[in-house]
């Protein structure tokens, strides 16, 4: 626009896509809407990553989640 912000598509996040492997418990008054074995979409830098026995694994909160495919 003539007086607006132009963010280049580089600068653009782009969401990323997994397979939940598990599950946590959840909050005790929020229940858990993702199962083990969803496809999910997520953003870039959503989440932790670690190694677990030379496997790269990502934790994060189910807010993270932008949804479920």
């Amino acid at each position: 626009t003539a007086s607006g912000i132009i963010i280049p598509d580089t600068a653009k996040e782009k969401p990323q896509k997994g397979k939940v492997i598990a599950v946590g418990n959840g909050k005790k008054d929020e229940p858990l809407t993702v199962k083990e074995g969803d496809e999910v979409l997520y953003g870039k830098y959503a989440g932790t990553e670690i190694t677990v026995d030379g496997k790269e694994y990502l934790i994060m909160r189910e807010s993270d989640i932008f949804a479920i495919v």
